[in-house]
């Protein structure tokens, strides 16, 4: 039989279009359509200078094949194909393959290290819509709303509602959507569009409203941001998406669901409170949320989060700067609720969830290690098993 080798892809249902991946390859390798990004598999040398540069990994894929796919097949495709299955006889191959995994993986783990590793969506999930509106064809929507959600002056957080008007926009809750700034950047080439997670649940901001809204932080030097932060309520906005096929909610009512964040990554997760809210109000003890800032005046939606009953919402707030000068992380609060975590984690309905800055993933990881000790257990292996069923989810920034 020909041997199997390893063929470089990008899956059409998370990649939106950017074009960061073609204008990186350096041997121009990558190209596209009006629908489709590829790689071409007669010109890739496995450089992996376009896997760092996605926003949002859907170049880093590949299947193992014995003929490769065309770029004109690719070109057409609506999803990735299954993995092909191949003999056990072939041990020569099998070994080459090995091989070839070994050195994609050393580069991939370079390249996306603490990325939380590949996701599956959990299996009780709506199936999600993916890249209704590219950047071939955004669509333009208005802004309902602008509202500053945090005192700091040093952080500037908003809450922004976008009206969505007669336009299908279905979204669920743990999915994005891009933003596209106007003007050019220092090439002359249409800005990048950026994504921000979408702060509100599946029927909208307001229920039954066909409207979403979005959390975000101003950045210095921050294009997008600073665009978005200062909308005003009329403004025309134009946005590409939705975005995201696996950071998604359950539809188990069943389900614990353990949610850590910092700062805006609290998005996703207020989305999904507002949906067992409407859903499932008298759920109890099912959802629990770890939010750490600088300080009360830092944290995005500190006064609304008060309100929701802590029967419904167990709130562990954790601030790194306070007037007494302590620093609490959350990887601090983790281990400070280990009964509760190690309860969580030999429970088969729990599900977690960790959105906000990258450099909290390093503690948290850690937590979880020393908390998985004292039960017993690998927290690598539990945290494993927890991906493959769709119940362990990374998304940081």
């Amino acid at each position: 039989m020909t041997a199997p080798f390893k063929q470089h892809l990008i899956d059409p249902e998370i990649c939106i279009r950017c074009h960061t991946c073609e204008m990186t390859c350096p041997i121009e390798a990558i190209t596209h359509n009006d629908d489709n990004v590829v790689v071409d598999f007669d010109k890739c040398n496995f450089c992996m200078d376009c896997i760092p540069v996605c926003p949002t990994g859907s170049i880093d894929e590949w299947r193992v094949v014995t003929t490769p796919y065309s770029v004109e097949e690719q070109l057409g495709w609506m999803e990735m194909p299954e993995q092909e299955k191949f003999s056990d006889t072939a041990s020569e191959a099998d070994t080459s393959i090995e091989a070839l995994d070994d050195g994609i993986s050393k580069l991939l783990s370079e390249a996306h290290a603490g990325a939380g590793g590949k996701a599956k969506a959990p299996a009780s999930a709506s199936k999600p819509s993916i890249n209704l509106y590219s950047m071939n064809k955004p669509v333009e929507v208005s802004v309902q709303g602008n509202y500053r959600l945090t005192e700091d002056a040093d952080h500037d957080v908003r809450h922004i509602i976008l009206d969505l008007g007669n336009l299908p926009f279905p979204v669920l809750e743990g999915q994005s959507i891009g933003v596209i700034a106007p003007g050019v950047d220092a090439n002359g080439k249409s800005h990048l569009p950026r994504l921000y997670s979408i702060s509100s649940p599946r029927d909208g901001e307001r229920p039954n409203f066909n409207n979403l809204s979005l959390t975000v932080k101003r950045e210095e030097g921050g294009i997008c941001s600073n665009y978005v932060c200062d909308l005003s309520k009329g403004d025309k906005v134009k946005v590409i998406g939705p975005f995201g096929s696996t950071f998604l909610m359950p539809n188990d009512n069943d389900a614990r669901i353990l949610m850590i964040c910092t700062g805006t990554g609290s998005a996703p997760f207020r989305a999904m409170t507002m949906h067992r809210q409407r859903t499932n109000p008298k759920a109890k003890n099912m959802m629990t949320l770890v939010f750490g800032a600088r300080t009360a005046g830092s944290l995005p939606y500190f006064g609304p989060l008060k309100k929701i009953p802590d029967s419904l919402l167990k709130k562990n707030l954790v601030f790194s700067r306070t007037e007494e000068g302590s620093k609490r992380y959350v990887q601090d609060e983790l281990r400070l609720m280990e009964d509760e975590i190690a309860d969580m984690l030999g429970d088969p309905n729990t599900y977690i969830y960790i959105c906000g800055l990258r450099a909290m993933e390093e503690g948290v990881e850690a937590a979880f290690t020393n908390i998985a000790e004292i039960t017993g257990q690998q927290w690598q292996s539990v945290r494993d098993v927890m991906r493959s069923e769709g119940r362990y989810h990374v998304e940081t920034y």
